[in-house]
């Protein structure tokens, strides 16, 4: 008697492992042009101390980088098609791993660590939804100015100060801000994990970093809001 094997059955399993590592391969790499988009914001939001000049002229300063060797607004642009690439490949990315993981996940079988996992899972993606649609109102507020009270006429910091001296404004962008923590938190460890920077005994030290870095970003983002809330930023 023969038996004969589905080659395309044992294929399934590599193919699929392969398939998982690269998606968590781009959710790592674009959550890395995040991250740094993330940085050099909260830097630019921190000039809103050196008051109202020296804030839009940093604001303008961003639309005219590279002139006159480019038009203006030009590097502006090319900053924005990468962060749309990257927020599009980040959410391909945690959409199709999240459906890849529960297609296998076994029914009915519940650990502390299964538990664990599935918080972290639902965190993460359901702050990953109110940070985007977070952002879409951020832009809609503060960028573009059409939902600010100042409308879109006014100047950047002008926006930035009628915007945040809403209480219900800056507690939405506290919510957002510390769901963003979270998210970092998490996505930092787990990129590590992902680009083979962690092991069992450096654990303790990513985690630490982790915990560390996404709380001073948030912080650092929350100073501006609060300020103006208390009538330290007018």
């Amino acid at each position: 008697m023969v038996t004969v094997t589905d080659s395309a059955q044992r294929r399934t399993p590599k193919a699929a492992k392969t398939s998982s590592v690269f998606k968590k391969v781009v959710m790592a790499v674009s959550g890395i042009i995040l991250v740094l988009y993330l940085i050099a914001h909260m830097i630019g939001n921190l000039k809103a101390f050196t008051g109202r000049e020296s804030f839009n002229h940093y604001s303008e300063w961003i639309r005219t980088i590279g002139e006159p060797a480019v038009p203006a607004q030009t590097t502006l642009w090319i900053i924005r098609v990468v962060l749309l690439a990257a927020v599009v490949a980040h959410i391909w990315a945690a959409v199709t791993l999240w459906r890849q993981a529960k297609r296998a996940r076994p029914q009915g079988y519940v650990t502390k660590k299964a538990v664990a996992q599935s918080y972290a899972s639902r965190t993460m993606r359901w702050g990953g939804v109110i940070i985007f649609f977070f952002v879409i109102y951020h832009i809609l507020d503060l960028t573009v100015g059409a939902v600010n009270p100042d409308g879109t006429g006014s100047t950047p910091y002008d926006r930035l100060v009628a915007g945040f001296s809403n209480p219900f404004v800056t507690a939405f962008y506290v919510i957002a801000l510390l769901l963003l923590g979270m998210h970092l938190r998490h996505g930092i460890w787990s990129a590590t994990q992902t680009l083979g920077q962690s092991n069992r005994r450096r654990e303790v030290t990513v985690n630490a970093f982790a915990i560390v870095f996404a709380s001073l970003l948030t912080l650092g983002f929350l100073l501006v809001p609060f300020s103006v809330l208390f009538g330290l930023i007018d």
